[in-house]
């Protein structure tokens, strides 16, 4: 009997998605019996384990891979006292000897999971309809999409695992080695499972229960982003890079963006992110689940939030004011990664997303500046906190600003999008002063990126608009120092040095992989040691 190399065991937690009232099952052992894929229920019981692995994967990666390099966090010791632990990430401290992240972020075991079902999609599950069948399929093939991209705009060209690896018995482990695919070929991949998904979904009438699942609207974002990147970003490669394609696929993500209906900006941008907004809201088209009675992470959230005892008088307001335990968090905070004063105070006090994002104080001992990030806040239930918030992954926001910068890529123009956003954040105290004129190409980016960087905090977006959004000679942000934010009263410096940093663009994998694996070769240009 073949056995799969791998084994899934996908845990389908019936609390986990609320809108599935018939998924109560027990963990599985799909490594050889012959008793699965054979009805319907046992389909979407692992969809929704794919969904549960959607989870683990991304809730940390999103600040890993997109956000702690971003340079908007302080690596000083911060206003409890205590020092960040991603000290490396924040100031970009990687290398060969130091990857940062190890085993390609953990995404080629949900990768495999998902071409475990793809597998039997295609090529079983004969009591499924059509309608069916073209409705999970586009969930698998915009899930290994996804995966896809954020390995490829992390390290560039990667292995493209799009089969199950089976053994009769014995593991042959040259069979199972992979070599980097080219820039090139790993974005004509991600393209061409995005128009899977994308054509499947177009092919069934079945709907996601809520913002949990993957869905036609998840795919069009996601396709979106993925062909505004190949417009903009040309990826290094040793034997085929991928390089940026301009108008063609500018119109593409436009088009993608023009099929979403039905989403708004929601009226009160800090709801979003509270327990109260959970389902209630038209804003939000992917989002990772967390409740208290399912999942929680004390450990991970509550490093954004103060542990002094601020009722000893430590803390104060900016008037002077004393501050209590003004959050509710009865003990429960860590407050190893604090943002930058810089980067808050950039928020006009007007603007709604700067009261929505931080809690703002200063330590009486010596005014020094604190705040904490409350987009990962939780909820307080009868005197004790949970760390259970939603992880947004895609919103409407980020639809309309994509809009703004493919505009800005083909007409120049993009205020109309920028003013959106900044109607929802003023509210009733916006006007001609704080709307945004349209200006040149490269003044534009920069606004649309400021505009971002305001928008999306702690939403893992910050080192990837970075790389994507350019100033006048299209060179990435990442080396522009009007895209930085100062550390204290220091000038702001570009995040990467163009001259002797250019190749940190990418991520380079960890020596072990390549010892394992001798088909593997370093991400290009870092510099590496010979594995022989």
């Amino acid at each position: 009997m073949k056995k799969i190399f791998y084994m899934l065991c996908l845990i389908a937690a019936p609390l986990f998605f609320q809108a599935c009232d018939n998924l109560d099952l027990a963990p599985i052992d799909y490594a050889g019996s012959g008793n699965y894929w054979q009805n319907e229920s046992q389909v979407e019981g692992f969809m929704v384990g794919l969904h549960n692995d959607l989870r683990e994967a991304l809730y940390k990666n999103t600040m890993y891979y997109g956000e702690f390099r971003g340079e908007t966090m302080s690596t000083r010791t911060n206003s409890c006292g205590s020092a960040s632990t991603v000290p490396n990430y924040i100031v970009n401290e990687i290398s060969e000897d130091t990857p940062l992240q190890s085993n390609w972020g953990g995404f080629y075991g949900r990768i495999m999971q998902v071409n475990h079902m793809i597998e039997n999609l295609e090529n079983g599950c004969g009591f499924l309809n059509d309608n069916s069948r073209s409705y999970y399929k586009g969930i698998a093939y915009g899930l290994r999409a996804y995966y896809y991209f954020w390995l490829y705009r992390s390290y560039g060209g990667v292995p493209l695992e799009l089969e199950v690896k089976v053994s009769s018995g014995s593991v042959n482990a040259p069979d199972l080695y992979l070599e980097r695919a080219t820039a090139k070929a790993t974005m004509e991949q991600i393209k061409k499972d995005v128009e899977t998904s994308y054509n499947n979904f177009k092919q069934t009438s079945k709907q996601r229960p809520n913002y949990y699942y993957w869905s036609k609207d998840a795919t069009l974002m996601l396709k979106a982003e993925v062909y505004l990147w190949a417009a903009k970003v040309t990826t290094d490669d040793s034997k085929e890079p991928h390089t940026a394609t301009g108008t063609a696929d500018l119109q593409t993500a436009k088009s993608a963006l023009g099929e979403l209906t039905g989403y708004t900006l929601s009226s009160d941008f800090a709801n979003l992110f509270q327990h109260s907004g959970k389902l209630r809201n038209n804003e939000v088209i992917l989002a990772l689940y967390f409740d208290k009675d399912e999942k929680v992470d004390k450990d991970w959230f509550r490093r954004y939030f103060y542990y002094l005892n601020f009722n000893g008088n430590a803390m104060m307001d900016e008037d002077g004011n004393d501050l209590g335990d003004e959050l509710n968090l009865f003990g429960e905070g860590l407050l190893n990664q604090e943002y930058k004063e810089s980067l808050v105070k950039s928020f006009d006090k007007a603007d709604s997303r700067r009261a929505g994002t931080f809690f703002e104080y200063y330590r009486k001992s010596d005014g020094l500046f604190g705040c904490n990030m409350l987009k990962f806040f939780g909820q307080n239930v009868d005197a004790t906190h949970y760390f259970d918030p939603d992880i947004i992954l895609y919103r409407y926001a980020d639809a309309v600003l994509m809009m703004a910068e493919i505009e800005n890529g083909l007409t120049g123009t993009c205020a109309a999008y920028i003013n959106q956003i900044r109607q929802r954040a003023y509210g009733e105290n916006y006007d001609s002063n704080v709307a945004y004129q349209d200006k040149s190409f490269a003044e534009n980016e920069l606004a649309i990126l400021k505009e971002r960087d305001k928008e999306f905090v702690g939403e893992g977006k910050r080192w990837f608009d970075l790389l994507r959004l350019q100033d006048a000679s299209k060179r990435p942000l990442v080396f522009s120092a009007s895209a930085a934010y100062a550390n204290d009263d220091m000038e702001p410096e570009a995040v990467l040095d163009y001259a002797t940093e250019s190749y940190k663009v990418l991520w380079p994998i960890e020596r072990s992989l390549m010892t394992y694996d001798p088909l593997l070769k370093q991400t290009i240009n870092y510099p590496t040691k010979n594995t022989d």
